[in-house]
């Protein structure tokens, strides 16, 4: 096999394991202002990803070090074309990421909700903007003969690469409210599968629009054969919901990201970065690749390392496996933080 290729697969295999795995945790952080109706519920939502939401956000950045090492040309147009989306897009996650560790610094009401909006800001600014930045590089962007963006950062607010965005908006949010379905109980678990069921209707509609849209603009039967399985799997995730099976709801929507990221991927084939409307400076999987001897090397590192990668977030899902309930959280998680007193789980996070 050309080992292009092969890191072109391996490139989408890092973004599927980001969306589908940071996807939750953007769904949780988003979801927190729908589902937690006192300090408590918030705090719980918050427990079921605080040991894994770090893990999981991690994978972008192996995705990005990949995309560099093996395709620096794409790497090169992607991270300066797209420069104010993708800094939008850190410094959401930045403001996630330190809204988890500093809510529990303080007990006053105010300071929780002021961290409680940065988490909800922090979480549907990446899941929309993701989609919008995927949805441009499938539909192709204005490109020069030397493979540099022209246009600004309002071009690539189209109708398109929008609905791509609200599309990883709902399917991620979806995905995070059934995740709390899977990790709570009592009231809450009953309100997640309620919201559930809501946002997985709109989300159908939504993505079936979206895949649609790319179905006609490009066309392949590879990506036809994909966008299907996608959609089956979002409707069965859906109709699992409903029926309170949680396990099969939250597997079926992992697998229509999955495969909606893999349908990307394959109608950019075997582009990586369409230049629209002058398809001659476009970069493909060919010019955009580095040397045979750079993507040698980087095969044998992968061939070792990405096992014990697998392994070891497997692992960690598996010792947090249980679900987290109100008895859990301590009455005031100020002074639990402070003490350093658990709340009598082992698989708290730090992030009460």
């Amino acid at each position: 096999m050309d080992l292009a290729v092969l890191w072109f697969g391996i490139v989408a295999f890092f973004f599927v394991g980001y969306f589908v795995l940071d996807g939750f945790d953007f769904g949780v952080g988003m979801a927190l202002p729908f589902l937690g109706r006192d300090d408590v519920d918030r705090r719980v939502m918050i427990n079921t990803i605080g040991p894994v939401w770090d893990l999981n956000e991690t994978w972008v950045i192996v995705a990005g070090a990949a995309l560099f090492a093996a395709f620096p040309e794409w790497y090169a147009t992607l991270f300066s074309g797209f420069y104010l989306a993708l800094l939008l897009i850190l410094l959401a996650l930045i403001l996630r990421g330190v809204s988890f560790e500093y809510r529990h610094q303080r007990a006053g009401a105010r300071w929780k909700k002021w961290f409680d909006g940065m988490i909800v800001v922090g979480s549907a600014v990446p899941a929309f903007l993701w989609g919008v930045a995927f949805a441009n590089i499938v539909q192709g962007v204005a490109l020069d003969a030397n493979h540099d963006y022209t246009g600004t950062l309002f071009d690539l607010l189209n109708g398109y690469a929008l609905l791509g965005g609200l599309t990883t908006l709902l399917l991620f949010f979806t995905h995070g409210v059934v995740f709390v379905s899977l990790k709570t109980d009592g009231e809450l678990r009953r309100r997640a599968r309620r919201l559930a069921a809501r946002s997985g209707a709109l989300a159908i509609v939504v993505a079936a629009s979206f895949l649609g849209w790319t179905a006609l603009s490009h066309f392949s039967p590879v990506f036809l054969a994909l966008a299907i399985f996608a959609a089956v799997a979002l409707l069965a995730s859906w109709i699992a919901n409903l029926r309170g099976a949680e396990g099969w709801s939250f597997a079926f929507m992992a697998a229509t990201i999955a495969l909606a990221v893999v349908s990307l991927f394959a109608a950019l084939f075997p582009n990586v970065m369409p230049s629209s409307p002058n398809p001659e400076n476009g970069l493909t999987i060919a010019n955009a690749s580095s040397s045979p001897l750079t993507l040698t090397i980087m095969t044998w590192v992968a061939a070792f390392s990405l096992p014990l990668i697998l392994v070891y977030q497997g692992w960690t899902y598996w010792v947090f496996r249980k679900r987290v309930t109100r008895d859990h959280i301590p009455e005031d998680a100020h002074d639990a933080a402070s003490s350093g007193e658990a709340p009598g789980d082992p698989q708290r996070p730090v992030t009460a």
